[in-house]
């Protein structure tokens, strides 16, 4: 009865390991020179399509192993990763147990130590394969080596001259007084072709003149005009003294006719808006002898 049961106990045994996954590990070499190639392989059997988890690839080694291929195969009944790697100290160092999860149970391998030594002996002489010649550079052989050198160094100073004759000129080309002139006179002529002066619309007309004008002033003469009240750039025309003083006339006359226009204490007819907008556009093409005169003053 007692053999039975021993009996009975063994056949459990025997089916349960049959039947278990069994992992295994191997290190090729527990000795290796700094920078040597070793390669760990670990190897599970009787998987039974049960699926294997473990660290990524190339991260299953800790520190200080630098992975250089890390293969893994599977299939449904073995699992095999081969690892292939370097080390670039020397010392001793420990593979620990590394774990692998089959369907829910851990595996872990054994732990390995590996020594890293460096071969290479202080008393050892190295010697080169052939002694070292002097070769004379002549001028198209420096200009090979340093040819990109000097082309970068002379586009950097032609970016400076470009950027320098741009600021000098660029900008003042653009604040030109015939430009501004030009600009001008092309917006008043939109305004014409808006035909408030027929249409008797003497607000609308009123205010896009002044606006104009207000923009003119402040860009060709430099006077902040479209933030002043009307009042108040006047005084500032007379007593900057930049604008002649038949054109001060004109736009004080037209600024203070605008005014009353806009609160609607005058109703000017047509001859009155033509009249104004005829001695706008002339101030407007008369404007560039102001800065000359002005530029001459100051040379003075």
């Amino acid at each position: 009865m007692k053999l039975k049961k021993i009996l009975l106990i063994l056949s459990f045994f025997i089916c349960a390991n049959a039947f278990s996954q069994i992992l295994s590990s191997q290190l090729e070499k527990s000795t290796i020179a700094l920078g040597e190639i070793n390669h760990l392989i670990i190897r599970i059997d009787n998987l039974d399509r049960r699926p294997v988890t473990s660290a990524p690839k190339n991260e299953l080694l800790p520190f200080h192993f630098e992975e250089i291929k890390d293969n893994i195969g599977e299939n449904y009944i073995t699992y095999e990763r081969k690892i292939e790697f370097s080390v670039y100290d020397e010392g001793k160092f420990t593979i620990p147990e590394l774990e692998f999860n089959v369907g829910g149970k851990i595996l872990k391998t054994i732990p390995y130590e590996i020594e890293v030594i460096n071969t290479a002996q202080k008393a050892d002489q190295i010697n080169d394969i052939m002694n070292n010649k002097q070769v004379k550079l002549e001028a198209k052989d420096y200009w090979e080596l340093y040819k990109w050198y000097v082309l970068a160094a002379l586009s950097l100073i032609a970016l400076i001259i470009a950027i320098i004759m741009f600021v000098k000129w660029g900008r003042k080309s653009k604040s030109d007084p015939v430009i501004a002139t030009n600009q001008t006179l092309k917006e008043l002529d939109s305004l014409k072709k808006k035909k408030y002066i027929e249409g008797g619309d003497y607000r609308s007309f009123y205010v896009e003149l002044i606006d104009i004008s207000r923009k003119f002033i402040s860009k060709q003469y430099q006077l902040p005009a479209d933030v002043l009240l009307t009042d108040d750039l006047i005084q500032l025309m007379k007593k900057n003294n930049t604008i002649s003083q038949e054109n001060e006339k004109i736009v004080e006359d037209v600024f203070l006719r605008g005014d009353l226009v806009k609160f609607a204490k005058s109703f000017p007819d047509q001859s009155a808006m033509e009249k104004d907008f005829t001695d706008i556009r002339e101030f407007v093409k008369r404007s560039s002898k102001d800065l000359e005169f002005e530029n001459l003053r100051k040379d003075a």
